[in-house]
């Protein structure tokens, strides 16, 4: 088996005006499964913008991304957004859940798009919000939960699917410490008993701590690629 995700080769420029700005370059990644990865770096560094690229919302200038053996780019937008759904999962910074749906409605929606029944849907979230200890909370709307309650549903929506990667913009960004110590157990957790893999970009150096690898970049490139031992 390959890795779940291989980048090679990345360049992403920007135009700005008669000039360009180079925010990825030249950037090689590879990521196993059960890897929980954070990506570190000062804003401008091209983090965010890797994290883009190597989730199919925004493409490469030059490039090529592989998710489980198979491209993501250079296939038609049906077979990227196909792809996407059934190998990746989102956690972003500000929950992305929709107001209107309730925490449960939120969560199946994945398995909908799918084309799992209804029933099927239904049972797969509640089980992923058992897993994140909310299934009494499953009727709640968004504006009924707290922060880290509304991130924890964010968290089963993104794993309903059993995706071959998780990737998460800034995932604690929006919460107090408490709260992000919190989720940081879940993940952790998710790691640890599930083999869940993990791509986490973020400013935490707490959750860079407990990531069994940390690159860091800088200008647009990968400077430092640090695996922790198994000792620590």
């Amino acid at each position: 088996m390959g890795p779940v995700m291989k980048a090679t080769g990345l360049w992403k420029i920007y135009p700005s005006g008669e000039t360009s700005i180079q925010a990825v370059k030249g950037v090689n990644v590879s990521i196993d499964t059960g890897e929980m990865v954070a990506i570190m770096g000062p804003s401008g560094c091209g983090k965010t913008t890797l994290l883009n690229i190597l989730s199919g919302i925004d493409e490469p200038n030059s490039g090529d991304v592989m998710v489980k053996n198979q491209p993501l780019f250079g296939i038609s937008d049906d077979e990227r957004t196909r792809m996407r759904a059934e190998n990746l999962g989102f956690i972003f910074q500000d929950f992305n859940l929709l107001p209107v749906l309730s925490a449960v409605e939120n969560v199946e929606l994945p398995l909908l798009l799918l084309g799992n029944s209804a029933t099927e849907a239904r049972t797969g979230a509640l089980a992923a919000l058992s897993s994140v200890g909310l299934e009494d909370r499953a009727e709640h709307r968004p504006a009924e939960l707290s922060g880290g309650q509304q991130q924890r549903v964010a968290v089963a929506r993104a794993l309903v699917h059993n995706p071959a990667i998780i990737l998460c913009d800034e995932p604690t960004g929006n919460l107090d410490s408490a709260t992000s110590s919190e989720v940081l157990e879940l993940l952790l957790r998710l790691n640890n008993e599930r083999n869940t893999t993990f791509l986490i970009v973020t400013h935490d150096s707490i959750i860079a701590e407990h990531c069994s690898r940390t690159l860091r970049m800088s200008d647009g490139i990968i400077i430092e690629d640090q695996r922790k031992s198994e000792e620590e």
